[in-house]
């Protein structure tokens, strides 16, 4: 596990962007997994001005989501669909064909998570899944839990997760509840990992998720064990721990 330590959110990002870019000069059919939420908005700002500038060339990769509500339409601008769009996908020329994130309106929920184990099947392993992590530990929508899920998963959001997730709703009860996301053994199974923290707010999750004991009460704790991890934090979320 390697740890780049950054000075703040912007250059955090940055680099970040940096990481995507190469991987996707060096192959570009790469496979891209893909996160959602605040922590990655501006690497993908960056990703998107790096192809305005000529830098970058998406029409050959392919990408896929870790995570979508259960029960939001594509069309809900807090559908994770849409954000991926309004961020990044229709800024560049990415083949929307080769862009998946589980089907949230599909409310036959082992249907779903069938139907997006055979995509990720498909698409042939993520060359470099993008993460963030959340306060209780959970990437993607893998909350703590007993066990650690092996392939995509209909899950009960935390209550943490959903008061988290509140701001960006109207109304508590607006926010959704479930959510269909890829399993820990699929993200696991990605050639390599770049997570990225951002903020004082994770300084302790940080800590206890890289430096702590493995279990699935802190998901992403289980990242200790792949092979090739870069973590991206500020000075902020890196503020626990001594690199």
């Amino acid at each position: 596990m390697r740890f780049i330590k950054t000075k703040d959110y912007e250059d955090m990002s940055r680099k970040a962007a940096n990481i995507i870019g190469a991987q996707v000069v060096l192959k570009p059919a790469s496979v891209l997994g893909l996160a959602t939420g605040s922590t990655p908005i501006k690497t993908y700002a960056n990703l998107v001005k790096d192809y305005q500038n000529g830098d970058l060339d998406f029409s050959q990769v392919s990408s896929v989501n870790l995570d979508e509500y259960k029960g939001l339409d594509r069309k809900n601008d807090q559908s994770y669909f849409y954000f991926m769009n309004d961020h990044l996908f229709k800024h560049v020329n990415i083949d929307p064909n080769r862009t998946f994130l589980p089907d949230g309106m599909e409310n036959d929920a082992a249907k779903a998570c069938r139907d997006y184990d055979g995509v990720l099947k498909a698409v042939g392993g993520v060359d470099l899944q993008l993460l963030g992590i959340g306060h209780n530990g959970h990437i993607g929508f893998n909350e703590p839990s007993d066990v650690f899920a092996d392939q995509t998963i209909c899950v009960d959001l935390a209550e943490s997760t959903i008061q988290a997730n509140q701001r960006f709703f109207a109304s508590y009860d607006d926010v959704p509840k479930r959510a269909y996301t890829m399993g820990i053994g699929t993200i696991m199974a990605a050639a390599r990992i770049l997570i990225l923290a951002s903020g004082e707010g994770k300084a302790a999750i940080v800590k206890a998720a890289f430096f702590g004991p493995v279990t699935p009460k802190v998901p992403a704790s289980i990242l200790q064990f792949h092979p090739d991890v870069i973590v991206i934090g500020d000075e902020a979320a890196f503020s626990q721990i001594t690199i």
